[in-house]
Protein backbone atom coordinates (compact mmCIF):
# COMPACT_ATOMS: atom_id res chain seq x y z
CA UNK A 1 0.00 0.00 0.00
CA UNK A 2 1.12 3.27 -0.65
CA UNK A 3 1.31 5.95 1.31
CA UNK A 4 2.40 10.01 1.73
CA UNK A 5 2.75 11.78 5.36
CA UNK A 6 2.02 15.18 4.82
CA UNK A 7 2.28 18.21 6.42
CA UNK A 8 1.66 22.19 5.40
CA UNK A 9 2.71 25.73 6.66
CA UNK A 10 0.61 28.30 5.87
CA UNK A 11 0.22 32.42 6.14
CA UNK A 12 -2.27 31.55 9.10
CA UNK A 13 -5.22 30.01 10.70
CA UNK A 14 -7.94 30.45 8.32
CA UNK A 15 -7.96 30.03 4.05
CA UNK A 16 -11.20 31.81 4.04
CA UNK A 17 -9.81 34.57 5.61
CA UNK A 18 -7.45 34.16 2.49
CA UNK A 19 -4.73 32.96 4.07
CA UNK A 20 -2.31 30.72 1.95
CA UNK A 21 0.17 27.82 1.85
CA UNK A 22 3.84 28.53 2.37
CA UNK A 23 5.21 25.16 2.93
CA UNK A 24 3.92 21.72 1.65
CA UNK A 25 5.84 18.66 2.95
CA UNK A 26 5.48 14.96 1.73
CA UNK A 27 7.15 11.44 2.73
CA UNK A 28 6.24 8.52 1.13
CA UNK A 29 5.56 5.11 2.54
CA UNK A 30 5.66 1.85 1.15
CA UNK A 31 4.03 -1.28 3.40
CA UNK A 32 4.79 1.18 5.71
CA UNK A 33 8.38 1.70 5.07
CA UNK A 34 9.94 4.80 4.16
CA UNK A 35 11.06 4.45 0.29
CA UNK A 36 13.32 7.51 0.55
CA UNK A 37 11.09 9.26 -1.61
CA UNK A 38 10.06 12.86 -0.20
CA UNK A 39 8.68 16.13 -2.10
CA UNK A 40 9.43 19.65 -0.28
CA UNK A 41 8.66 22.87 -1.57
CA UNK A 42 8.33 26.53 -0.47
CA UNK A 43 5.43 28.86 -1.95
CA UNK A 44 5.30 32.34 -2.46
CA UNK A 45 2.01 33.26 -0.79
CA UNK A 46 2.04 37.17 -2.33
CA UNK A 47 0.57 38.29 0.97
CA UNK A 48 2.46 38.74 4.50
CA UNK A 49 2.61 36.15 6.81
CA UNK A 50 0.38 36.24 10.44
CA UNK A 51 2.21 37.23 13.46
CA UNK A 52 1.40 33.80 15.04
CA UNK A 53 1.81 32.00 12.06
CA UNK A 54 5.24 33.43 11.30
CA UNK A 55 6.23 33.10 15.16
CA UNK A 56 5.99 29.09 14.79
CA UNK A 57 7.21 28.88 11.10
CA UNK A 58 10.33 31.05 11.30
CA UNK A 59 8.90 32.01 7.84
CA UNK A 60 9.32 35.64 6.59
CA UNK A 61 7.45 36.97 3.15
CA UNK A 62 11.20 38.15 2.29
CA UNK A 63 12.45 34.61 2.58
CA UNK A 64 9.56 33.72 0.09
CA UNK A 65 9.89 36.69 -1.78
CA UNK A 66 11.56 34.15 -4.99
CA UNK A 67 9.68 31.02 -4.44
CA UNK A 68 7.37 29.50 -6.82
CA UNK A 69 3.83 30.13 -6.50
CA UNK A 70 1.48 27.29 -5.67
CA UNK A 71 -0.06 27.25 -9.38
CA UNK A 72 2.98 26.74 -11.22
CA UNK A 73 4.38 23.59 -8.76
CA UNK A 74 0.47 21.67 -8.40
CA UNK A 75 1.07 19.50 -11.21
CA UNK A 76 4.17 18.17 -9.47
CA UNK A 77 2.40 18.26 -5.92
CA UNK A 78 -0.51 16.10 -7.29
CA UNK A 79 1.73 13.23 -9.66
CA UNK A 80 3.41 12.29 -6.69
CA UNK A 81 0.48 12.08 -4.08
CA UNK A 82 -1.57 10.63 -7.03
CA UNK A 83 -3.43 7.56 -5.92
CA UNK A 84 -2.05 7.15 -2.56
CA UNK A 85 -3.67 7.42 1.20
CA UNK A 86 -2.50 10.70 2.51
CA UNK A 87 -1.67 10.75 6.26
CA UNK A 88 -1.86 13.86 8.25
CA UNK A 89 -2.62 15.27 11.52
CA UNK A 90 -5.94 17.33 11.74
CA UNK A 91 -6.82 16.60 8.06
CA UNK A 92 -9.35 19.10 7.85
CA UNK A 93 -7.03 21.93 8.15
CA UNK A 94 -4.76 20.71 5.47
CA UNK A 95 -7.06 19.66 3.26
CA UNK A 96 -8.96 22.91 3.22
CA UNK A 97 -6.14 24.95 2.34
CA UNK A 98 -4.99 22.62 -0.48
CA UNK A 99 -8.78 22.53 -2.12
CA UNK A 100 -8.69 26.03 -1.64
CA UNK A 101 -5.28 26.20 -3.57
CA UNK A 102 -6.81 23.99 -6.02
CA UNK A 103 -9.42 26.12 -6.71
CA UNK A 104 -7.40 29.24 -7.38
CA UNK A 105 -5.23 27.18 -9.52
CA UNK A 106 -8.04 26.32 -11.39
CA UNK A 107 -11.30 24.55 -11.70
CA UNK A 108 -9.88 21.62 -13.46
CA UNK A 109 -8.06 20.58 -10.53
CA UNK A 110 -11.20 19.68 -8.63
CA UNK A 111 -10.75 18.29 -4.97
CA UNK A 112 -7.89 17.03 -3.08
CA UNK A 113 -10.40 13.60 -2.59
CA UNK A 114 -10.20 13.60 -6.23
CA UNK A 115 -6.22 12.49 -6.13
CA UNK A 116 -6.28 10.81 -3.06
CA UNK A 117 -8.12 9.54 0.14
CA UNK A 118 -6.82 10.69 3.46
CA UNK A 119 -6.61 9.52 7.11
CA UNK A 120 -6.76 11.86 9.96
CA UNK A 121 -4.12 10.82 12.56
CA UNK A 122 -5.29 13.37 15.28
CA UNK A 123 -8.96 11.35 14.93
CA UNK A 124 -7.23 8.57 15.68
CA UNK A 125 -5.28 10.04 18.36
CA UNK A 126 -8.48 10.90 20.27
CA UNK A 127 -9.98 7.52 19.84
CA UNK A 128 -7.11 6.03 21.36
CA UNK A 129 -6.55 8.77 24.02
CA UNK A 130 -9.69 10.20 24.72
CA UNK A 131 -9.93 13.46 27.31
CA UNK A 132 -5.70 13.56 26.35
CA UNK A 133 -3.65 16.46 24.47
CA UNK A 134 -3.34 14.62 20.75
CA UNK A 135 -0.86 17.86 19.69
CA UNK A 136 1.88 16.23 17.50
CA UNK A 137 4.37 17.38 20.17
CA UNK A 138 2.06 15.62 22.85
CA UNK A 139 2.02 12.50 20.66
CA UNK A 140 5.96 12.40 20.05
CA UNK A 141 6.50 12.46 23.76
CA UNK A 142 3.45 10.25 24.57
CA UNK A 143 4.93 7.39 21.91
CA UNK A 144 8.71 7.70 22.55
CA UNK A 145 9.19 10.21 19.43
CA UNK A 146 12.17 11.83 19.46
CA UNK A 147 11.54 15.65 18.57
CA UNK A 148 13.99 17.69 20.53
CA UNK A 149 14.39 19.29 17.46
CA UNK A 150 11.54 20.61 16.64
CA UNK A 151 12.02 24.32 17.78
CA UNK A 152 10.13 25.42 14.44
CA UNK A 153 7.39 24.02 12.63
CA UNK A 154 8.46 22.90 9.23
CA UNK A 155 6.39 20.76 7.18
CA UNK A 156 8.71 17.93 5.74
CA UNK A 157 10.31 18.26 9.43
CA UNK A 158 6.59 17.73 10.84
CA UNK A 159 5.78 14.98 8.32
CA UNK A 160 8.54 12.99 9.16
CA UNK A 161 7.25 13.15 12.81
CA UNK A 162 3.79 12.44 11.91
CA UNK A 163 5.72 9.34 10.43
CA UNK A 164 6.94 7.60 13.24
CA UNK A 165 3.96 9.10 15.39
CA UNK A 166 1.45 7.15 12.70
CA UNK A 167 3.30 3.72 13.21
CA UNK A 168 3.46 4.03 16.83
CA UNK A 169 -0.28 4.90 16.89
CA UNK A 170 -1.16 1.69 14.37
CA UNK A 171 1.25 -1.13 15.54
CA UNK A 172 3.85 0.28 18.15
CA UNK A 173 7.03 0.52 16.03
CA UNK A 174 8.04 4.30 16.66
CA UNK A 175 11.19 5.10 15.18
CA UNK A 176 11.49 4.64 11.48
CA UNK A 177 14.87 4.26 11.60
CA UNK A 178 15.09 7.16 8.18
CA UNK A 179 18.66 6.63 8.13
CA UNK A 180 19.89 3.31 7.05
CA UNK A 181 23.66 2.92 8.64
CA UNK A 182 26.49 4.82 6.30
CA UNK A 183 24.07 6.73 4.36
CA UNK A 184 22.97 10.33 4.71
CA UNK A 185 19.64 11.55 5.26
CA UNK A 186 18.49 13.61 1.81
CA UNK A 187 15.42 15.48 2.52
CA UNK A 188 16.82 18.20 4.56
CA UNK A 189 20.32 18.26 2.59
CA UNK A 190 17.98 19.28 -0.44
CA UNK A 191 15.86 21.43 1.92
CA UNK A 192 17.03 24.91 2.40
CA UNK A 193 16.73 26.20 5.91
CA UNK A 194 14.98 28.91 6.88
CA UNK A 195 15.77 32.33 8.44
CA UNK A 196 16.64 32.20 11.94
CA UNK A 197 16.20 28.42 12.20
CA UNK A 198 17.88 26.30 14.83
CA UNK A 199 16.47 23.48 14.35
CA UNK A 200 17.97 20.72 12.66
CA UNK A 201 15.55 19.15 10.36
CA UNK A 202 14.94 15.56 10.14
CA UNK A 203 16.20 13.80 6.69
CA UNK A 204 14.23 11.36 4.70
CA UNK A 205 16.28 8.48 4.17
CA UNK A 206 18.34 7.69 0.26
CA UNK A 207 16.96 4.48 -1.07
CA UNK A 208 18.23 1.24 1.31
CA UNK A 209 21.72 -0.50 -0.15
CA UNK A 210 21.77 -3.89 -0.41
CA UNK A 211 23.31 -4.90 3.59
CA UNK A 212 23.16 -2.88 6.37
CA UNK A 213 25.43 -2.22 8.97
CA UNK A 214 24.63 -1.18 12.15
CA UNK A 215 21.45 1.13 12.55
CA UNK A 216 22.72 4.53 14.09
CA UNK A 217 21.37 5.78 17.72
CA UNK A 218 19.05 8.56 18.03
CA UNK A 219 21.89 10.48 19.26
CA UNK A 220 24.33 9.84 16.38
CA UNK A 221 21.21 10.71 14.08
CA UNK A 222 20.51 14.13 16.01
CA UNK A 223 24.28 14.72 15.30
CA UNK A 224 24.29 14.36 11.95
CA UNK A 225 21.11 16.38 11.27
CA UNK A 226 22.84 19.27 13.32
CA UNK A 227 26.34 18.75 11.52
CA UNK A 228 24.22 19.14 8.33
CA UNK A 229 21.89 22.16 8.83
CA UNK A 230 25.06 23.85 10.04
CA UNK A 231 26.06 23.14 6.34
CA UNK A 232 23.25 23.98 4.95
CA UNK A 233 22.51 26.94 6.70
CA UNK A 234 25.32 28.42 4.90
CA UNK A 235 24.38 27.77 1.60
CA UNK A 236 21.96 29.88 -1.13
CA UNK A 237 18.01 29.12 -0.52
CA UNK A 238 16.95 26.45 -4.13
CA UNK A 239 -3.58 24.62 13.54
CA UNK A 240 -4.67 23.86 16.24
CA UNK A 241 -3.83 20.24 17.44
CA UNK A 242 -1.35 20.60 15.19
Amino acid sequence: MRQIVLDTETTGLSWEKGNRIVEVGCIELMERRPTGRHFQRYFNPGREMEPGAQEVTGLTLDFLQDKPRFETVVDELLEFIAGAELIIHNASFDVGFLNYELSLAGPHYGRLDQHASVLDTLAMARERFPGQRNSLDALCKRLGVDNAHRKLHGALLDAELLAEVYLGLTAGQGDLGLAPAGEPRAAAANQPGRPGDRRAPRIARQRCRTGRARSPSRKDRRQGRQAALARHRAGSLSGLDG
